[in-house]
């Protein structure tokens, strides 16, 4: 049986206008998209979405947290995470979308510090008495 390749709706077929943004397909077939967490993930296509033809973006650190109404902390643990992994590069004013490297660079989980510990379980449990007080 063969696939039909025609577009669906032909005048509405994509085109390049202006500025764009790409990912290569690697990132899906050579498992980078399965490599990163959610975070990881919504701040790495921000910041392909908003670099220049050589992948810099002049965005902030604020306003990239603000647009994707990401916490600075929880920002910076996907940016490092991000660099730890090869994809991008900073300098502390600018990111750049780097190539993707030959495979996908797996980070082991960092354990969670005591301290940090014991406020997600008083979180956590704060929420389930919230949820009993309903």
């Amino acid at each position: 049986m063969s696939i039909d390749r025609q577009p669906i709706m032909p005048a509405r077929v994509r085109r390049i206008d202006g500025s764009f943004a790409f990912l290569p397909h690697r990132f899906l077939r050579d498992g980078f998209l399965q490599s990163l967490t959610d975070d990881e993930l919504r701040l790495y296509l921000m910041l392909v979405l908003v670099a220049d033809r050589e992948g810099v973006s002049f965005y902030s650190h604020r306003r990239l947290c603000a647009v994707l109404q990401m916490p600075p902390e929880t920002y910076l643990h996907a940016r490092d995470a991000l660099l730890r992994k090869d994809l991008i590069a900073a300098d502390g004013a600018r990111v750049q979308v780097l190539t993707l490297p030959p495979a996908p660079v797996l980070i082991e989980p960092r354990p969670m510090p005591h301290r940090d510990q014991a406020s997600a379980c008083q979180a956590f449990l704060a929420s389930l008495a919230a949820l009993e007080a309903k």
